[in-house]
């Protein structure tokens, strides 16, 4: 057990400094289903598992509270799996290696984890703790959340029996989600040919790095640089101006998440060279003016590198890094029905080369305005359209639209007040949760989201604010117990 598991309430932290042992990337849940399936099986816990791997676990009420319809408490089993790149780490077998940092527990290079780690343990913990009086409990843990939805999509319409859901998915201690963003992806697939790479160059190699990233949804809205927006404006200019042959551009990973780093791998005419390093340096002194306050950390650094054996064609290349630089990138439009929420935006998450010479661009689109969440998908596949590239749409899901007169918020608020002295937030959420997939399945169920203070989320610099975890868990006590 590492330090983590001493902290309060230690039945919370001790779940999940365990979970955090077990490695659960998105789509390769096999490891957290066994150790859930375990679980449940050494405490005599009653479970059942669908066809496509979510699990609930049902807990009887006490007897106080015998009659009252179910609750059902939901997280999701998988993570982001992001590292710094000079950190070594294998998310298919390395358990997170964990820290206390002051008032926050952190990983050490990687994703934490606790989106939803954190939530997964808390329900595990109202399972097994015996003082807590309660109605009946499903604590359901969905496969695939980051990556598709996948587990909701396919929840077994048998699984579930409450009346009440919620959610655990949130990051802000004193405040209250009652509706979310719907979501999906657009695919740019750009087909290029190789050809060998043009003698008399000079091949350099350029990293961006140092941007802070985050959850795509989330923190859309904060100003936040975007490696792939950032590196194009490079090798556009160098392309433009002083004959920048491509051989390589790697950068982001998952839809998801704002891209913190991107590399690539190009070429000049020898004569071009000290230009090129002139025009990285004032690019490098510009990003930094322009990301001070929300990315102080961001570099752009050039060095030399061995020549490849190949570029991509010209034609290829000018299209590319044109759309790369035309497409549409952060907020698209703000909610004015409810002050301050993001209601439409579009996240340029990655670019890839794959096999069969071609080069994958993917991006998300979100929006609680169901029409805008397409049109802003069409809008991103018809720039990459207008470059020749084919565009792919994901199948998305829906948003989840806010019930202010629930009686499960009701009675939350109230529960957070009497305990906290204070009335929370009560808000709707870009990001993307599940809980628009559960109402097409359980159409009655009222749903809040709640969960402790996480920042950072997606990136290796998500962190989990230790003194909001007792609160998180004091809170769902008496939700518990009032409702």
């Amino acid at each position: 057990m590492s330090e983590i598991s001493k902290l309060e309430p230690k039945v919370v932290w001790e779940i999940f400094d365990e979970i955090t042992q077990v490695p659960r990337p998105s789509k390769k849940e096999e490891k957290i289903i066994a150790y859930l399936e375990e679980f449940a099986r050494k405490r005599g816990i009653d479970y059942r598992k669908d066809a496509i791997g979510n699990i609930v676990m049902y807990k009887p009420a006490t007897p106080s509270m015998e009659g009252k319809p179910a609750v059902v408490l939901q997280s999701h089993m998988d993570m982001v799996c992001e590292k710094n790149a000079d950190v070594t780490f294998d998310f298919l077998n390395d358990p997170i290696r964990t820290y206390i940092d002051g008032e926050w527990v952190k990983a050490h290079g990687t994703t934490l984890g606790a989106d939803d780690g954190i939530g997964m343990a808390t329900a595990l913990a109202l399972l097994v703790t015996e003082d807590v009086e309660h109605p009946a409990l499903e604590a359901l843990f969905t496969v695939d959340e980051e990556t598709g939805l996948t587990g909701a999509f396919n929840l077994g319409t048998d699984m579930l029996s409450g009346r009440y859901l919620i959610n655990l998915d949130s990051e802000d201690d004193g405040e209250i989600f009652i509706g979310c963003a719907g979501g999906i992806d657009t695919v740019a697939t750009f087909r290029y040919r190789q050809e060998p790479a043009p003698e008399g160059m000079v091949w350099m190699r350029a990293d961006l790095s140092g941007l802070k990233g985050g959850h795509s949804g989330d923190n859309i809205n904060d100003g936040l640089g975007n490696s792939n927006k950032l590196l194009t404006r490079l090798l556009l200019a160098g392309a433009e101006q002083l004959g920048l042959r491509l051989a390589r551009f790697d950068g982001g990973n998952l839809r998801n998440a704002i891209p913190r780093e991107a590399y690539a791998i190009f070429g000049v005419p020898a004569a071009q060279a000290d230009p090129m390093r002139r025009l990285a340096e004032r690019l490098a002194g510009e990003f930094a003016e322009e990301y001070k306050y929300t990315d102080a950390g961001v570099r752009l650094e050039l060095k030399e590198t061995e020549r490849p054996a190949t570029v991509i064609d010209a034609a290829t290349q000018h299209a590319l890094l044109l759309s790369l630089q035309g497409v549409a990138n952060g907020v698209l439009a703000m909610s004015r029905s409810m002050p301050g929420l993001v209601e439409t935006s579009t996240n340029l998450a990655s670019v890839k080369f794959a096999d069969g010479e071609r080069i994958v661009v993917t991006s998300s689109q979100r929006s609680s305005v169901e029409s805008a969440k397409a049109d802003a998908a069409a809008t991103v596949g018809a720039a990459f359209r207008l470059a020749g590239a084919e565009v792919e749409h994901g199948e998305g899901y829906p948003g989840w639209n806010p019930d202010p007169s629930s009686r499960l918020l009701k009675v939350a608020e109230e529960a957070y007040a009497r305990l906290f002295g204070t009335q929370p937030k009560v808000r709707a959420i870009h990001a993307g949760l599940e809980c628009g997939l559960f109402l097409e399945k359980y159409p009655t169920l009222e749903m809040i989201s709640v969960g402790p203070t996480l920042r950072g989320v997606h990136s290796p610099d998500e962190r989990l604010e230790i003194a909001t975890v007792e609160k998180f868990w004091k809170f769902l006590i008496e939700l518990l117990r009032t409702l």
